[in-house]
Protein backbone atom coordinates (compact mmCIF):
# COMPACT_ATOMS: atom_id res chain seq x y z
CA UNK A 1 0.00 0.00 0.00
CA UNK A 2 2.82 2.39 0.98
CA UNK A 3 4.81 1.39 -2.10
CA UNK A 4 1.92 2.15 -4.32
CA UNK A 5 1.33 5.45 -2.60
CA UNK A 6 5.04 6.24 -2.90
CA UNK A 7 5.03 5.40 -6.62
CA UNK A 8 2.04 7.52 -7.14
CA UNK A 9 3.66 10.35 -5.26
CA UNK A 10 6.85 10.00 -7.40
CA UNK A 11 4.86 10.16 -10.58
CA UNK A 12 2.97 13.10 -9.24
CA UNK A 13 6.18 14.91 -8.31
CA UNK A 14 7.71 14.09 -11.72
CA UNK A 15 4.60 15.25 -13.46
CA UNK A 16 4.81 18.48 -11.53
CA UNK A 17 8.40 18.97 -12.54
CA UNK A 18 7.55 18.25 -16.13
CA UNK A 19 4.73 20.69 -15.88
CA UNK A 20 7.07 23.34 -14.53
CA UNK A 21 9.73 22.56 -17.27
CA UNK A 22 7.18 22.66 -19.99
CA UNK A 23 5.96 25.97 -18.77
CA UNK A 24 9.40 27.64 -18.39
CA UNK A 25 11.70 26.52 -21.29
CA UNK A 26 9.86 27.76 -24.40
CA UNK A 27 10.03 31.28 -23.09
CA UNK A 28 13.30 30.86 -21.24
CA UNK A 29 16.14 28.49 -22.11
CA UNK A 30 16.85 26.05 -24.91
CA UNK A 31 16.50 22.36 -24.19
CA UNK A 32 19.57 20.41 -23.10
CA UNK A 33 21.49 18.46 -25.74
CA UNK A 34 21.02 21.00 -28.52
CA UNK A 35 24.10 22.11 -30.51
CA UNK A 36 24.36 24.69 -33.28
CA UNK A 37 27.46 24.50 -35.46
CA UNK A 38 29.29 22.63 -32.72
CA UNK A 39 28.27 25.13 -30.03
CA UNK A 40 26.32 23.70 -27.05
CA UNK A 41 23.30 25.99 -26.64
CA UNK A 42 21.34 23.74 -24.23
CA UNK A 43 20.21 25.67 -21.17
CA UNK A 44 21.02 29.06 -22.80
CA UNK A 45 18.55 31.82 -23.39
CA UNK A 46 18.02 32.89 -27.00
CA UNK A 47 20.23 35.95 -26.56
CA UNK A 48 22.96 33.85 -24.96
CA UNK A 49 22.72 31.31 -27.75
CA UNK A 50 22.95 34.01 -30.43
CA UNK A 51 26.04 35.48 -28.78
CA UNK A 52 27.68 32.08 -28.38
CA UNK A 53 27.08 31.11 -32.00
CA UNK A 54 28.33 34.48 -33.24
CA UNK A 55 31.46 34.23 -31.10
CA UNK A 56 32.30 30.80 -32.45
CA UNK A 57 31.52 31.59 -36.11
CA UNK A 58 34.22 30.35 -38.48
CA UNK A 59 36.40 32.69 -40.53
CA UNK A 60 35.04 33.71 -43.93
CA UNK A 61 36.36 31.45 -46.69
CA UNK A 62 38.22 32.66 -49.80
CA UNK A 63 36.10 33.00 -52.93
CA UNK A 64 37.33 32.96 -56.52
CA UNK A 65 35.48 35.46 -58.70
CA UNK A 66 35.72 35.05 -62.47
CA UNK A 67 34.54 37.17 -65.39
CA UNK A 68 35.59 35.94 -68.81
CA UNK A 69 39.37 35.46 -68.65
CA UNK A 70 39.71 37.61 -65.53
CA UNK A 71 39.91 36.08 -62.04
CA UNK A 72 40.20 37.50 -58.52
CA UNK A 73 40.46 35.87 -55.07
CA UNK A 74 38.67 37.75 -52.30
CA UNK A 75 37.49 37.03 -48.78
CA UNK A 76 33.85 36.01 -48.67
CA UNK A 77 33.28 38.74 -46.10
CA UNK A 78 34.00 41.33 -48.79
CA UNK A 79 31.12 39.82 -50.75
CA UNK A 80 28.71 40.17 -47.80
CA UNK A 81 29.05 36.54 -46.64
CA UNK A 82 28.27 36.07 -42.92
CA UNK A 83 26.92 33.55 -40.38
CA UNK A 84 23.21 34.19 -39.71
CA UNK A 85 23.10 33.49 -35.98
CA UNK A 86 19.33 33.99 -35.74
CA UNK A 87 18.62 31.56 -38.59
CA UNK A 88 21.13 29.10 -37.12
CA UNK A 89 19.54 29.13 -33.63
CA UNK A 90 15.98 29.02 -34.92
CA UNK A 91 15.94 25.20 -35.50
CA UNK A 92 17.09 24.74 -31.87
CA UNK A 93 14.26 26.97 -30.68
CA UNK A 94 11.81 24.98 -32.76
CA UNK A 95 13.18 21.68 -31.42
CA UNK A 96 12.74 22.95 -27.86
CA UNK A 97 9.13 23.91 -28.50
CA UNK A 98 8.34 20.56 -30.14
CA UNK A 99 9.74 18.25 -27.39
CA UNK A 100 7.54 15.35 -26.42
CA UNK A 101 6.93 13.97 -22.92
CA UNK A 102 9.57 11.30 -23.25
CA UNK A 103 12.15 13.89 -24.45
CA UNK A 104 11.47 16.08 -21.44
CA UNK A 105 11.62 13.13 -19.06
CA UNK A 106 14.98 12.04 -20.49
CA UNK A 107 16.26 15.60 -20.14
CA UNK A 108 15.30 15.64 -16.45
CA UNK A 109 17.09 12.37 -15.97
CA UNK A 110 20.22 13.79 -17.68
CA UNK A 111 19.70 11.59 -20.70
CA UNK A 112 18.72 14.31 -23.20
CA UNK A 113 19.17 13.29 -26.83
CA UNK A 114 21.92 15.29 -28.56
CA UNK A 115 20.77 17.16 -31.64
CA UNK A 116 23.23 18.96 -33.97
CA UNK A 117 22.10 21.81 -36.17
CA UNK A 118 24.32 23.32 -38.87
CA UNK A 119 25.32 26.94 -39.08
CA UNK A 120 23.24 28.95 -41.53
CA UNK A 121 25.22 31.38 -43.74
CA UNK A 122 23.83 34.21 -45.83
CA UNK A 123 24.99 36.91 -48.21
CA UNK A 124 24.33 40.65 -47.98
CA UNK A 125 23.25 41.35 -51.56
CA UNK A 126 24.03 45.06 -51.33
CA UNK A 127 27.64 44.50 -50.27
CA UNK A 128 28.11 41.71 -52.81
CA UNK A 129 26.85 44.07 -55.52
CA UNK A 130 29.26 46.80 -54.46
CA UNK A 131 32.34 44.52 -54.41
CA UNK A 132 31.55 42.73 -57.67
CA UNK A 133 30.82 46.03 -59.40
CA UNK A 134 34.25 47.30 -58.33
CA UNK A 135 35.98 44.15 -59.59
CA UNK A 136 34.17 44.25 -62.92
CA UNK A 137 34.86 47.92 -63.50
CA UNK A 138 36.58 48.37 -66.85
CA UNK A 139 35.27 45.10 -68.28
CA UNK A 140 32.35 46.76 -69.99
CA UNK A 141 33.09 47.39 -73.64
CA UNK A 142 30.95 48.91 -76.34
CA UNK A 143 30.88 47.09 -79.65
CA UNK A 144 33.25 48.50 -82.28
CA UNK A 145 32.28 48.44 -85.91
CA UNK A 146 34.63 47.10 -88.52
CA UNK A 147 36.52 49.92 -90.25
CA UNK A 148 38.88 50.51 -93.13
CA UNK A 149 42.60 51.22 -92.70
CA UNK A 150 45.32 51.91 -95.23
CA UNK A 151 48.58 49.98 -94.88
CA UNK A 152 51.38 52.05 -96.35
CA UNK A 153 53.77 49.13 -96.47
CA UNK A 154 51.50 47.12 -98.76
CA UNK A 155 49.87 50.23 -100.29
CA UNK A 156 46.50 48.59 -99.86
CA UNK A 157 43.34 49.12 -97.88
CA UNK A 158 42.52 46.50 -95.25
CA UNK A 159 39.72 45.71 -92.82
CA UNK A 160 40.11 46.47 -89.17
CA UNK A 161 37.88 43.76 -87.65
CA UNK A 162 34.82 44.48 -85.59
CA UNK A 163 34.74 43.61 -81.91
CA UNK A 164 31.67 42.54 -79.95
CA UNK A 165 30.39 44.55 -77.03
CA UNK A 166 30.23 43.11 -73.54
CA UNK A 167 28.67 44.07 -70.23
CA UNK A 168 29.23 42.26 -66.90
CA UNK A 169 25.95 41.05 -65.38
CA UNK A 170 26.67 41.73 -61.71
CA UNK A 171 23.02 41.28 -60.72
CA UNK A 172 22.99 37.68 -62.00
CA UNK A 173 26.23 36.90 -60.13
CA UNK A 174 24.84 38.34 -56.89
CA UNK A 175 21.60 36.42 -57.28
CA UNK A 176 23.50 33.15 -57.71
CA UNK A 177 25.77 33.79 -54.72
CA UNK A 178 22.84 34.77 -52.46
CA UNK A 179 21.17 31.49 -53.42
CA UNK A 180 24.32 29.46 -52.65
CA UNK A 181 26.38 31.28 -50.00
CA UNK A 182 28.47 28.16 -49.33
CA UNK A 183 29.92 28.36 -52.82
CA UNK A 184 33.61 29.29 -53.10
CA UNK A 185 33.33 30.39 -56.73
CA UNK A 186 31.30 33.26 -58.14
CA UNK A 187 31.01 33.81 -61.88
CA UNK A 188 30.07 37.19 -63.33
CA UNK A 189 28.42 36.48 -66.69
CA UNK A 190 29.52 38.71 -69.58
CA UNK A 191 26.60 39.58 -71.82
CA UNK A 192 27.87 39.94 -75.39
CA UNK A 193 26.31 41.67 -78.40
CA UNK A 194 27.56 42.06 -81.94
CA UNK A 195 28.69 45.23 -83.72
CA UNK A 196 26.36 46.90 -86.21
CA UNK A 197 28.93 46.66 -89.02
CA UNK A 198 30.96 43.49 -89.39
CA UNK A 199 34.18 42.76 -91.25
CA UNK A 200 32.25 40.72 -93.79
CA UNK A 201 30.15 43.78 -94.63
CA UNK A 202 33.19 46.03 -95.01
CA UNK A 203 35.34 43.70 -97.12
CA UNK A 204 33.57 44.43 -100.45
CA UNK A 205 34.24 48.16 -99.93
CA UNK A 206 37.90 47.44 -99.25
CA UNK A 207 38.09 45.38 -102.43
CA UNK A 208 36.52 48.27 -104.33
CA UNK A 209 39.02 50.74 -102.84
CA UNK A 210 41.99 48.52 -103.65
CA UNK A 211 40.87 48.18 -107.24
CA UNK A 212 41.47 51.94 -107.62
CA UNK A 213 45.05 51.79 -106.32
CA UNK A 214 47.21 51.94 -109.45
CA UNK A 215 49.67 54.34 -111.09
CA UNK A 216 47.73 57.08 -112.88
CA UNK A 217 49.17 59.12 -115.76
CA UNK A 218 47.95 62.41 -117.22
CA UNK A 219 49.05 64.03 -120.45
CA UNK A 220 48.36 67.50 -121.81
CA UNK A 221 46.62 67.34 -125.18
CA UNK A 222 48.71 68.70 -128.01
CA UNK A 223 52.00 68.21 -126.13
CA UNK A 224 54.29 65.45 -124.99
CA UNK A 225 54.16 66.76 -121.42
CA UNK A 226 52.92 64.19 -118.91
CA UNK A 227 52.88 63.54 -115.19
CA UNK A 228 52.20 60.43 -113.16
CA UNK A 229 50.72 59.76 -109.73
CA UNK A 230 52.08 56.81 -107.79
CA UNK A 231 49.85 54.17 -106.22
CA UNK A 232 50.23 55.85 -102.84
CA UNK A 233 49.35 59.24 -104.26
CA UNK A 234 46.24 57.82 -105.95
CA UNK A 235 45.13 56.09 -102.75
CA UNK A 236 45.30 59.47 -101.02
CA UNK A 237 42.67 60.93 -103.35
CA UNK A 238 39.61 59.17 -101.93
CA UNK A 239 38.11 57.67 -98.79
CA UNK A 240 36.69 54.20 -98.43
CA UNK A 241 33.51 54.87 -96.46
CA UNK A 242 30.85 52.45 -95.13
CA UNK A 243 28.51 53.61 -97.88
CA UNK A 244 31.03 53.56 -100.72
CA UNK A 245 34.00 55.41 -102.22
CA UNK A 246 34.10 59.13 -101.45
CA UNK A 247 36.51 61.49 -103.25
CA UNK A 248 38.76 63.60 -101.05
CA UNK A 249 38.10 66.92 -102.74
CA UNK A 250 40.94 68.92 -101.12
CA UNK A 251 43.47 66.18 -101.95
CA UNK A 252 42.07 65.87 -105.49
CA UNK A 253 42.51 69.61 -106.08
CA UNK A 254 46.04 69.64 -104.70
CA UNK A 255 47.08 66.68 -106.86
CA UNK A 256 45.43 68.19 -109.92
CA UNK A 257 47.17 71.50 -109.30
CA UNK A 258 50.56 69.81 -108.90
CA UNK A 259 50.11 67.78 -112.08
CA UNK A 260 48.91 70.67 -114.20
CA UNK A 261 51.61 72.93 -112.76
CA UNK A 262 54.12 70.41 -114.02
CA UNK A 263 52.71 69.74 -117.47
CA UNK A 264 51.37 73.19 -118.35
CA UNK A 265 53.50 75.36 -120.62
CA UNK A 266 52.17 78.85 -119.90
CA UNK A 267 52.96 81.73 -122.21
CA UNK A 268 56.03 83.79 -121.40
CA UNK A 269 55.60 87.53 -121.51
CA UNK A 270 58.10 89.73 -123.22
CA UNK A 271 60.74 90.74 -120.70
CA UNK A 272 64.10 92.30 -120.18
CA UNK A 273 67.36 90.43 -119.77
CA UNK A 274 70.84 91.55 -118.98
CA UNK A 275 73.34 91.25 -121.78
CA UNK A 276 76.56 92.21 -120.17
CA UNK A 277 75.64 95.42 -118.40
CA UNK A 278 72.86 96.38 -120.82
CA UNK A 279 69.17 95.52 -120.63
CA UNK A 280 67.81 94.00 -123.85
CA UNK A 281 64.30 92.99 -124.83
CA UNK A 282 63.34 89.30 -124.97
CA UNK A 283 60.42 88.33 -127.22
CA UNK A 284 57.27 86.82 -125.78
CA UNK A 285 56.44 83.15 -126.28
CA UNK A 286 53.01 81.53 -126.65
CA UNK A 287 52.17 78.49 -124.58
CA UNK A 288 49.62 75.77 -124.02
CA UNK A 289 47.91 75.03 -120.70
CA UNK A 290 45.19 72.84 -119.21
CA UNK A 291 41.64 73.90 -120.04
CA UNK A 292 39.95 74.25 -116.65
CA UNK A 293 37.45 73.42 -115.14
CA UNK A 294 36.57 70.74 -117.70
CA UNK A 295 39.94 69.10 -117.12
CA UNK A 296 39.38 68.82 -113.38
CA UNK A 297 35.98 67.17 -113.84
CA UNK A 298 37.56 64.64 -116.21
CA UNK A 299 40.46 64.06 -113.78
CA UNK A 300 38.11 63.49 -110.85
CA UNK A 301 36.02 61.00 -112.81
CA UNK A 302 38.99 59.09 -114.22
CA UNK A 303 40.73 58.69 -110.84
CA UNK A 304 37.65 56.90 -109.50
CA UNK A 305 37.37 54.64 -112.57
CA UNK A 306 39.60 51.58 -112.05
CA UNK A 307 39.67 50.93 -115.80
CA UNK A 308 41.47 54.24 -116.44
CA UNK A 309 45.24 54.44 -116.14
CA UNK A 310 45.81 57.32 -118.59
CA UNK A 311 43.95 60.61 -119.01
CA UNK A 312 44.58 63.16 -121.74
CA UNK A 313 43.63 66.55 -120.35
CA UNK A 314 41.98 69.08 -122.64
CA UNK A 315 44.20 72.06 -123.40
CA UNK A 316 43.94 75.63 -124.64
CA UNK A 317 46.42 78.17 -125.99
CA UNK A 318 48.10 80.48 -123.51
CA UNK A 319 48.55 83.99 -124.89
CA UNK A 320 51.25 86.35 -123.60
CA UNK A 321 49.91 89.35 -121.72
CA UNK A 322 52.85 91.52 -122.73
CA UNK A 323 54.40 91.59 -126.19
CA UNK A 324 57.75 92.82 -127.35
CA UNK A 325 56.11 95.86 -128.92
CA UNK A 326 54.57 96.83 -125.61
CA UNK A 327 57.87 96.90 -123.74
CA UNK A 328 59.22 100.42 -123.24
CA UNK A 329 62.73 101.23 -124.39
CA UNK A 330 65.01 100.07 -121.53
CA UNK A 331 66.87 103.35 -121.78
CA UNK A 332 63.70 105.30 -120.98
CA UNK A 333 62.81 103.38 -117.81
CA UNK A 334 62.92 105.31 -114.55
CA UNK A 335 63.85 104.00 -111.12
CA UNK A 336 60.61 104.13 -109.13
CA UNK A 337 61.69 102.71 -105.79
CA UNK A 338 64.20 100.43 -104.04
CA UNK A 339 63.86 97.76 -101.34
CA UNK A 340 66.87 96.79 -99.23
CA UNK A 341 67.82 94.14 -96.69
CA UNK A 342 70.92 92.55 -95.20
CA UNK A 343 71.66 88.91 -94.41
CA UNK A 344 74.79 88.95 -92.28
CA UNK A 345 75.80 85.65 -90.61
CA UNK A 346 73.77 83.55 -93.10
CA UNK A 347 74.92 80.01 -93.79
CA UNK A 348 76.35 78.95 -97.13
CA UNK A 349 73.07 77.18 -97.98
CA UNK A 350 71.03 80.27 -97.17
CA UNK A 351 73.30 82.43 -99.31
CA UNK A 352 72.88 79.99 -102.21
CA UNK A 353 69.10 80.29 -102.01
CA UNK A 354 69.19 84.09 -101.72
CA UNK A 355 71.35 84.32 -104.84
CA UNK A 356 69.23 81.83 -106.78
CA UNK A 357 65.89 83.46 -105.90
CA UNK A 358 67.25 86.94 -106.66
CA UNK A 359 68.47 85.77 -110.06
CA UNK A 360 65.10 84.12 -110.84
CA UNK A 361 63.07 87.31 -110.41
CA UNK A 362 65.70 89.63 -111.95
CA UNK A 363 64.32 91.04 -115.21
CA UNK A 364 60.71 90.10 -114.50
CA UNK A 365 58.16 92.39 -116.12
CA UNK A 366 54.68 93.06 -114.78
CA UNK A 367 52.22 94.23 -117.41
CA UNK A 368 49.92 97.16 -116.56
CA UNK A 369 46.86 95.95 -114.67
CA UNK A 370 48.44 92.53 -114.06
CA UNK A 371 49.25 90.93 -110.70
CA UNK A 372 52.85 90.11 -109.86
CA UNK A 373 53.18 86.67 -108.17
CA UNK A 374 56.50 86.04 -106.46
CA UNK A 375 56.15 82.22 -106.57
CA UNK A 376 55.10 82.17 -110.22
CA UNK A 377 57.98 84.42 -111.15
CA UNK A 378 60.34 82.28 -109.12
CA UNK A 379 59.14 79.10 -110.84
CA UNK A 380 58.58 77.23 -107.58
CA UNK A 381 60.85 76.28 -104.69
CA UNK A 382 62.29 72.91 -105.60
CA UNK A 383 65.63 71.18 -105.92
CA UNK A 384 65.16 71.02 -109.68
CA UNK A 385 64.88 74.83 -109.67
CA UNK A 386 68.24 75.20 -107.97
CA UNK A 387 67.25 75.48 -104.31
CA UNK A 388 69.04 73.72 -101.46
CA UNK A 389 68.15 72.86 -97.85
CA UNK A 390 68.32 75.59 -95.21
CA UNK A 391 66.49 76.68 -92.06
CA UNK A 392 62.79 77.39 -92.56
CA UNK A 393 59.81 77.89 -90.23
CA UNK A 394 57.49 74.90 -90.39
CA UNK A 395 55.08 73.22 -87.98
CA UNK A 396 55.85 75.56 -85.11
CA UNK A 397 59.61 74.99 -85.28
CA UNK A 398 62.64 76.33 -87.08
CA UNK A 399 63.77 73.29 -89.04
CA UNK A 400 65.93 72.31 -91.96
CA UNK A 401 63.92 72.52 -95.17
CA UNK A 402 64.20 73.27 -98.87
CA UNK A 403 64.61 76.92 -99.80
CA UNK A 404 65.66 78.52 -96.52
CA UNK A 405 66.63 82.11 -97.44
CA UNK A 406 64.04 82.64 -100.19
CA UNK A 407 62.09 84.82 -97.73
CA UNK A 408 65.05 87.22 -97.70
CA UNK A 409 64.25 87.90 -101.35
CA UNK A 410 60.46 88.00 -100.88
CA UNK A 411 60.87 90.44 -97.98
CA UNK A 412 63.11 92.74 -99.99
CA UNK A 413 60.72 92.56 -102.96
CA UNK A 414 57.81 93.37 -100.64
CA UNK A 415 59.62 96.48 -99.42
CA UNK A 416 60.24 97.68 -102.96
CA UNK A 417 56.71 97.11 -104.25
CA UNK A 418 55.13 98.41 -101.04
CA UNK A 419 57.25 101.56 -101.21
CA UNK A 420 56.13 101.98 -104.84
CA UNK A 421 52.55 102.30 -103.61
CA UNK A 422 51.26 99.26 -105.50
CA UNK A 423 48.05 97.64 -104.13
CA UNK A 424 48.80 94.60 -101.96
CA UNK A 425 46.96 91.48 -103.18
CA UNK A 426 48.59 88.96 -100.81
CA UNK A 427 51.16 89.32 -98.07
CA UNK A 428 51.95 86.83 -95.31
CA UNK A 429 54.07 87.31 -92.23
CA UNK A 430 56.57 85.02 -90.54
CA UNK A 431 55.51 83.20 -87.38
CA UNK A 432 58.04 85.03 -85.23
CA UNK A 433 60.30 88.06 -85.43
CA UNK A 434 63.30 87.23 -87.64
CA UNK A 435 66.61 88.97 -87.03
CA UNK A 436 67.56 89.06 -90.72
CA UNK A 437 64.81 91.59 -91.41
CA UNK A 438 65.78 94.06 -88.68
CA UNK A 439 65.73 96.87 -87.81
CA UNK A 440 62.53 97.39 -89.85
CA UNK A 441 60.39 95.15 -87.64
CA UNK A 442 57.14 93.98 -89.27
CA UNK A 443 58.31 95.15 -92.69
CA UNK A 444 58.65 91.68 -94.19
CA UNK A 445 56.86 89.00 -96.22
CA UNK A 446 57.01 85.21 -95.99
CA UNK A 447 56.49 82.80 -98.88
CA UNK A 448 56.08 79.04 -98.90
CA UNK A 449 55.57 76.74 -101.85
CA UNK A 450 52.77 75.85 -102.32
CA UNK A 451 50.10 78.27 -101.20
CA UNK A 452 51.84 81.15 -99.38
CA UNK A 453 52.65 83.85 -101.94
CA UNK A 454 53.48 87.53 -102.27
CA UNK A 455 51.31 89.40 -104.79
CA UNK A 456 51.00 93.05 -105.89
CA UNK A 457 48.95 94.64 -108.66
CA UNK A 458 50.59 96.95 -111.17
CA UNK A 459 48.38 100.07 -111.17
CA UNK A 460 50.93 102.42 -112.75
CA UNK A 461 49.46 102.15 -116.25
CA UNK A 462 52.79 101.01 -117.70
CA UNK A 463 54.97 97.88 -117.53
CA UNK A 464 57.16 97.46 -114.46
CA UNK A 465 60.63 95.93 -114.47
CA UNK A 466 62.00 94.21 -111.37
CA UNK A 467 65.79 94.18 -111.02
CA UNK A 468 67.81 92.59 -108.22
CA UNK A 469 71.29 93.44 -107.05
CA UNK A 470 72.79 90.83 -104.72
CA UNK A 471 76.14 91.46 -103.05
CA UNK A 472 77.14 88.26 -101.29
CA UNK A 473 80.41 89.72 -100.07
CA UNK A 474 78.63 92.54 -98.26
CA UNK A 475 75.53 90.41 -97.41
CA UNK A 476 73.22 93.00 -98.95
CA UNK A 477 70.27 92.58 -101.29
CA UNK A 478 68.55 95.31 -103.29
CA UNK A 479 65.37 95.02 -105.33
CA UNK A 480 64.69 97.86 -107.76
CA UNK A 481 61.39 98.70 -109.45
CA UNK A 482 61.76 100.41 -112.84
CA UNK A 483 59.06 101.80 -115.14
CA UNK A 484 57.22 104.99 -115.94
CA UNK A 485 57.28 106.74 -112.61
CA UNK A 486 53.74 107.54 -111.45
CA UNK A 487 52.90 110.95 -110.01
CA UNK A 488 52.67 109.78 -106.43
CA UNK A 489 54.59 109.95 -103.19
CA UNK A 490 54.67 107.12 -100.67
CA UNK A 491 55.68 107.20 -97.01
CA UNK A 492 55.98 104.10 -94.82
CA UNK A 493 55.86 104.64 -91.05
CA UNK A 494 58.00 102.81 -88.49
CA UNK A 495 56.25 99.95 -86.71
CA UNK A 496 53.80 100.85 -83.96
CA UNK A 497 54.02 98.13 -81.29
CA UNK A 498 50.70 97.58 -79.51
CA UNK A 499 51.75 94.71 -77.25
CA UNK A 500 54.75 92.57 -76.39
CA UNK A 501 54.57 89.03 -74.95
CA UNK A 502 57.62 87.47 -73.26
CA UNK A 503 58.92 84.28 -74.84
CA UNK A 504 58.23 80.94 -73.06
CA UNK A 505 60.91 79.04 -71.13
CA UNK A 506 63.40 77.02 -73.14
CA UNK A 507 62.56 73.45 -74.13
CA UNK A 508 65.05 70.59 -73.89
CA UNK A 509 64.67 67.55 -76.14
CA UNK A 510 66.71 64.38 -75.82
CA UNK A 511 68.49 63.47 -79.06
CA UNK A 512 69.87 59.92 -78.82
CA UNK A 513 72.27 60.69 -81.68
CA UNK A 514 74.19 63.22 -79.56
CA UNK A 515 76.92 62.12 -77.19
CA UNK A 516 75.97 62.03 -73.47
CA UNK A 517 76.04 65.52 -71.94
CA UNK A 518 76.14 67.33 -75.30
CA UNK A 519 73.85 70.36 -75.82
CA UNK A 520 72.93 71.90 -79.18
CA UNK A 521 70.60 74.87 -79.73
CA UNK A 522 68.18 74.31 -82.63
CA UNK A 523 65.70 77.17 -82.10
CA UNK A 524 66.04 80.67 -80.69
CA UNK A 525 63.81 82.64 -78.36
CA UNK A 526 61.83 85.67 -79.53
CA UNK A 527 59.21 87.72 -77.71
CA UNK A 528 55.77 87.98 -79.27
CA UNK A 529 54.57 91.27 -80.79
CA UNK A 530 51.34 92.87 -81.96
CA UNK A 531 52.23 95.72 -84.32
CA UNK A 532 51.37 97.57 -87.51
CA UNK A 533 52.94 99.86 -90.11
CA UNK A 534 51.10 102.56 -92.03
CA UNK A 535 51.56 103.51 -95.66
CA UNK A 536 50.50 106.98 -96.81
CA UNK A 537 50.01 107.50 -100.57
CA UNK A 538 49.55 110.95 -102.12
CA UNK A 539 48.56 111.30 -105.79
CA UNK A 540 46.09 113.15 -108.00
CA UNK A 541 43.21 111.31 -106.32
CA UNK A 542 44.18 112.66 -102.90
CA UNK A 543 45.68 111.13 -99.79
CA UNK A 544 44.94 107.57 -98.69
CA UNK A 545 46.35 105.29 -96.03
CA UNK A 546 46.52 101.55 -95.53
CA UNK A 547 47.74 99.48 -92.62
CA UNK A 548 49.80 96.27 -92.64
CA UNK A 549 49.29 94.33 -89.41
CA UNK A 550 51.64 91.72 -87.97
CA UNK A 551 51.20 89.45 -84.94
CA UNK A 552 54.35 87.54 -84.02
CA UNK A 553 54.02 84.53 -81.75
CA UNK A 554 56.21 84.29 -78.65
CA UNK A 555 58.88 81.75 -79.60
CA UNK A 556 60.81 79.49 -77.24
CA UNK A 557 64.42 78.46 -77.47
CA UNK A 558 64.86 74.74 -78.10
CA UNK A 559 67.92 72.73 -77.14
CA UNK A 560 68.76 69.17 -78.08
CA UNK A 561 70.64 67.29 -75.37
CA UNK A 562 72.48 63.99 -75.42
CA UNK A 563 71.15 61.03 -73.43
CA UNK A 564 72.21 60.53 -69.84
CA UNK A 565 75.30 58.36 -69.50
Amino acid sequence: MKAWIGGTLGIALLGGALAVDAASQPGGTLAPGLRVGGVDVGGLTREQALAAVAARAPAAPQVTVTAGTNAWTVGAGQLGWHVDAAASVKPAEQATAERGLIDRLQALLGQAKVQEFPLVTAVDAQRATSTLTTLARGLEQSPRNASVIFERTTKRYAVKPDTAGRRPDVAAAVKGYVAAPASTTVTIPLNVWAADRTAAQVQPLVDQGNALVRPFKVQLAGTTRSGILSELQVANLYWVRPDGIEPDEPAMKVAFGQLTGYIDQPAQDARYALKGTQLVKVKEKAGIVTDRPAAYAAFRTAVLDRTKALLVLPSRPSVPALTLAQLPDPGKLELITVGRSTYYHSSAARRTNVANAAAKINGAVVAPGEVFSFLNTLGGISASNGFVSGLIISGGRTVDGLGGGVCQVSTTTFRALYQAGLPVVERNQHSYRVGYYEPQVGYEAAVYDPGVDLKFKNDTGAPLLIKTVNDNAKSTLTVEVWGVKPARTVAVSPAVILARTPHPPAQYIVNPKLRPGAVRQVDWAQDGYNLYITRTIKDAAGVRKDVTKTIYKPWRAVYEVGPKS
